[in-house]
């Protein structure tokens, strides 16, 4: 029975200074939903029996099945501390690393973050990742240590052992906050020196030098978590019971005689209380002594726990209830189930819910206290700063910092859609009848009794009617069901400031929605027809009526009329203008928020296709669906033909194949899974595959000839003649080109406007109304962006030696997509280009005409290897030679094609082959596993790493447990039902988790052969084993339809029959 009904919601809705946004992270299994459960008990919404067994949030059949949260789900709840009445929106967030994605879209819309870690497993990754998501997105939390009746029930601690083992997680926890904490601080300090560095130098004493570091002044005193500040709850969220020091301060403080205050300071801590003197004193640790700690709250526990579960002593249990002031009902004491009576001891004397609601409601901020520091992340993306925003961007930060609804423009932000049955919805569920319906529905049923008696003689005729009247309504009912087979979608949303209402028209930005562009133009208008796929590639802007408004209740939506700033509410009927995130305002000033971060990389690839071919419209609308209700997942038409989807793991791509069963509602042929690989050159090896060096011995090279690696390639018509070379870049300058892809993105873009504005410049006169000129300027943090790029680059460089001095100065262009991790090197000694140095003055030649079709010959070579058509990686292609004779007046354009179009094949090819000629590589996608494993089966789990291509990159004992937490590489080729196997072999007793990490070269050459002394010596002339590099390789040809050397007939022979014919 629920506590409090709608209305009281609503009304609480108006007052933004007594909302808490909240979201519960943590690991997958560290118990968020029991937790979440309980808090929703609270309001009577389901039962305290229930909770932790019922997995409220849980709302999806498969996340029942397997006791995992796959999708953020929120919940608004009633709380009252000291008279004072809170309306808290609970969003409890997937644990597992596939969804890592919904749990940056919970993160975005809230203030505040319940962390909840084990107390037995400790620190797990998705902790850490949770923790710094919560933390980019400046939201102060709060911590949960869960699970304590483990250390009690399956660890068997003593109270004194369990009090240290909580210190050493909670210091954990700590040093994960403060090594966040240090990154952001020194990067702060870099750029305040960048600022302070452009300013005039006072004149100083060359002798001295400020050794200070910004750290020392930081103030991180509100940033740790600590039982004596409040924000740390000690909890068992399956007892249902939880305590913060301040619970044990008010219970005990009259026992003592003592001040609340002052045991609230120390009873967590190294004090104790000295028997004699009845004072608290410190050191307890010193002087051997029990902490307080562990004399007042631990030992209580214990003894409860170990009387009623361990020991099961029934009849002691009337006398400690009598003791702690607690009523038990005469069920729970004749229970014969011990725990249960556990439970309903602890839920009375400390409950959970409450605990933790108030601990939300005192430490965790308003909507109204939103930091200027969020506020400036959330409207500046990573390479524009807030400075270099629209002054009437700019404006908009009050409106933010006020988060009012009187007068003030509307800004929504929507983090992600999700789909709900259509009968879900309030509009569609039955209403409940009043008592007059009632009666006169009685009444109706009464006389068609009667005129059934009269009838009777009839009786022939009303069966006719009957089936006329059902074949009818089953016509009506199918096309009713086919109408409303379709999905309804929802905008999970916060309102940041302004008021929202049913009916009201409002802007629906994208996330490439760039206000400064628009804002510029004069008399611009947003056409209130088109709709999202009505939209050209450089339109952002849409017109939408909001139908429909929604308090979210978990399973349940609640319809409201006016949503005000500091809400999380629900929207309807955005389907065909939000894509995945989007914002809502009045005004075309307010920039689109700045992109979410998410752990989880998708690189898991299936292809797609309807099991009849007749049904692939259905398949498209299915895709078109799924692409819109899941934030991770990535729809993509190959050039093949192929409908594919990228995912995050193995059990993402499961729930999106599940999902676009229900959205497409036909059967649907998966393949296999599809793996990227990069190809790859490296230097010379100087160690053959016998480990043994190849300077030393005799080289078979069979009919190999030496190759120039300077590779020379002359268009079709012979007017222009190209020198490459191809050279292996350093993993530092792969590893800094990859990092600063945004950076480099909008680098090249800026290059490519700069050219379209040199060959346009009698249009640039005409369009002066467009502004066009303001788009060519970069703003002042890309410039320093760029110069810090540029510095980095040749602190790498210098280290590298001479070949790679001047790499700044001679990139030409990066690639694949103008910003991978390949680059184009000029180094010919009569033609510039620009890129880095944009602002360079060039001097007229007639090659430049022909730049950009050279730079897109690179870009196609980059973007399709000739190992496997793959991308390629840390590849420099040194341009040596570009010379063009073009002879006027002879048109040969007609037998070769125009000339831009024959450079650019040119220098595809020319690239393609240059890399040929040096030692090719295969390059594998790398998960870093992480896998707690009971001691065990330790070696089953290493030979499953073995068999799969894993190695172990280390592992340590988990402290106070028998698990050890194994931390190992293996390529993601190699990892499909890695998680069902491990599970097999070890009894359930390992469950690893897997993370894209990086990129890795495979060591053995596709092409190889025996070659040297020793390798002939050891595999002989023939090897028949199985080369890694060139089965990866030759399975991406066949899968892509190209040539291998595969022959399906080895050795002819003709057949002979065995039957003679008679």
């Amino acid at each position: 029975m629920r506590l409090v009904d709608g209305s009281k919601l609503l009304e609480l809705q108006n007052t933004p200074v007594n909302i808490r946004n909240i979201c519960i992270v943590a690991h997958v299994d560290h118990g968020k939903t029991t937790l979440a459960d309980s808090l929703i008990s609270s309001n009577g919404i389901i039962s305290q029996r229930m909770s932790g067994k019922l997995r409220y949030m849980d709302s999806r059949p498969d996340e029942q099945e397997r006791g995992i949260t796959m999708k953020s789900s929120s919940i608004a709840l009633y709380h009252a501390v000291q008279k004072q009445e809170y309306l808290v929106n609970l969003i409890d967030s997937p644990g597992h690393v596939d969804f890592s994605s919904e749990v940056s879209t919970a993160v975005r819309l809230c203030d505040g973050a319940i962390v909840v870690v084990d107390v037995v497993e400790g620190v797990c990754p998705q902790t850490r990742l949770a923790l710094k998501q919560a933390y980019s997105e400046n939201i102060q939390a709060v911590l949960v240590l869960n699970k304590i009746d483990r250390l009690i029930l399956e660890m068997q601690m003593t109270p004194l052992d369990a009090y240290v083992h909580l210190t050493q997680v909670m210091e954990q926890v700590n040093a994960v906050m403060g090594e966040l904490f240090a990154s952001q601080v020194l990067g702060n300090e870099e750029t305040k020196i960048d600022k302070q560095e452009t300013k005039e130098k006072p004149k100083e004493d060359n002798n001295f030098y400020d050794w200070t570091s910004a750290l020392e002044d930081a103030d991180d005193s509100n940033l740790y978590f600590s039982p004596e500040q409040g924000n740390v709850v000690f909890a068992s969220a399956i007892d249902g019971w939880g305590f913060t020091v301040h619970t044990f301060a008010r219970l005990f403080s009259e026992k003592l005689g003592v001040k609340e205050e002052i045991l609230r300071k120390v009873l967590w801590g190294d004090f104790y209380l000295n028997s004699k003197t009845k004072r608290f004193m410190k050191g307890a640790q010193e002087k051997a002594k029990k902490p307080l700690f562990v004399q007042v709250v631990l030992d209580n526990l214990w003894n409860v726990y170990e009387t009623i579960a361990m020991r099961n002593e029934k009849e002691k249990v009337p006398v400690i209830c009598e003791k702690l002031g607690i009523k038990l009902t005469t069920r729970d004491l004749r229970h014969t189930d011990s725990r249960i009576q556990l439970q309903s001891l602890m839920m009375q004397w400390l409950p959970l819910s409450q605990t933790v609601l108030n601990m939300v409601c005192t430490k965790l901020p308003s909507p109204k206290e939103i930091g200027l520091e969020k506020v400036e992340k959330l409207m500046c993306t990573k390479i524009c700063d807030f400075q270099s925003l629209h002054p009437q961007t700019q404006e908009l930060r009050k409106d933010f910092l006020a988060c009012d609804s009187s007068e003030r423009p509307l800004i929504v932000y929507i983090s992600k859609m999700f789909s709900v049955d259509k009968s879900v919805l309030p509009e569609n569920k039955p209403k409940a009848l009043t008592a007059e319906e009632m009666a006169l529905r009685r009444e109706r049923a009464r006389q068609m009794r009667e005129q059934m008696k009269l009838n009777e003689v009839n009786s022939q005729a009303i069966p006719m009617t009957e089936e006329n009247k059902d074949e009818n309504a089953q016509e009506n009912s199918n096309d009713a069901e086919k109408e409303d087979n379709q999905p309804a979608f929802i905008a999970f949303a916060r309102v940041f400031s302004g008021g929202l209402k049913k009916g009201d028209k409002v802007y629906v930005l994208g996330p490439k929605h760039d206000p400064s562009r628009i804002l510029d133009i004069k008399d611009f208008r947003v056409d209130p027809n088109k709709k999202l796929k009505d939209l050209k590639s450089d339109e952002h802007i849409t017109c939408a009526e909001i139908k429909s408004l929604y308090i979210l209740m978990g399973r349940e939506l609640e319809e409201i009329d006016e949503a005000v700033a500091g809400n999380i509410i629900g929207i309807g009927g955005l389907d065909e203008h939000v894509l995945k995130t989007a914002t809502l305002s009045t005004t075309t000033a307010c920039p689109a928020f700045s992109e979410l971060q998410s752990a989880a990389v998708p690189i898991l690839r299936v292809a797609l296709e309807p099991a009849n071919p007749s049904q692939l419209p259905q398949l498209v609308k299915g895709l078109k669906l799924l692409n819109q209700s899941d934030s991770c997942v990535q729809v993509l038409l190959q050039e093949t033909g192929e409908h594919v989807i990228v995912t995050a793991g193995e059990v993402h791509l499961e729930r999106c194949l599940e999902d676009l069963k229900n959205y497409a509602k036909i059967p649907i042929t998966v393949s296999e899974p599809i793996v990227p690989f990069r190809e790859t050159i490296i230097e010379p090896p100087k160690i053959d595959m016998a480990n043994e060096e190849i300077d030393s011995q005799n080289i078979d090279k069979g009919n190999e000839t030496e190759v120039d690696p300077v590779l020379t390639v002359l268009t079709n018509n012979k007017q222009s003649r190209i020198k490459i070379r191809a050279r292996p870049l350093p993993n530092e300058i792969t590893a800094l080109l990859d990092k600063s892809t945004d950076l480099l993105k909008a680098v090249s873009q800026h290059i490519k406007s700069l050219h379209g504005s040199s060959k346009n410049e009698n249009i640039e006169n005409k369009l002066d109304n467009l502004n066009i000129n303001g788009t060519h300027e970069l703003s002042d943090r890309m410039l320093k962006l760029i110069e810090a790029f540029i510095e980095e680059l040749k602190n790498i460089s210098s280290k590298l030696g001479p070949e790679w001095s001047n790499v700044a100065e001679q990139i030409w262009s990066v690639g694949p997509r103008n910003c991978g991790p390949n680059l184009l090197l000029n180094q010919t000694p009569d033609y510039d280009t620009k890129f880095l140095y944009h602002k360079n003055e060039l001097k007229e030649d007639p090659r430049f005409e022909y730049e950009s079709s050279f730079v897109n010959g690179f870009q196609l070579a980059s973007l399709a290897g000739p190992l496997c058509e793959e991308p390629m990686m840390g590849v420099a292609f040194c341009v040596e030679e570009w010379s063009l004779d073009k002879i006027e007046g002879e048109d040969v354009g007609h037998t070769f094609g125009p000339l831009s179009g024959q450079i650019m094949s040119a220098v595809k090819d020319g690239c393609r082959k240059a890399f040929q000629v040096q030692p090719q590589r295969l390059m594998a996608a790398m998960y870093s596993c992480d896998i707690v494993v009971d001691q065990k089966v330790l070696g089953k789990l290493y030979a499953a790493l073995g068999r799969r291509g894993g190695r172990v990159v280390g592992s340590d004992l988990q402290t106070g447990s028998a698990s050890f937490r194994v931390q190992a590489m293996m390529p993601v080729a190699e990892s499909f039902k890695f998680a069902l196997e491990l599970r097999t072999h070890t009894s359930g007793l390992a469950a690893p988790q897997l993370l894209f990490s990086h990129w890795e070269v495979i060591e053995i050459d596709p092409f190889w052969r025996p070659r040297t002394e020793e390798e002939y010596l050891q595999w002989g002339e023939k090897w028949d084993g199985v080369n890694r590099a060139k089965a990866y390789m030759d399975a991406v040809r066949a899968r892509k339809g190209l040539a291998t050397d595969k022959h399906l007939v080895q050795h002819a022979e003709k057949q002979r029959t065995l039957s003679k014919k008679k």
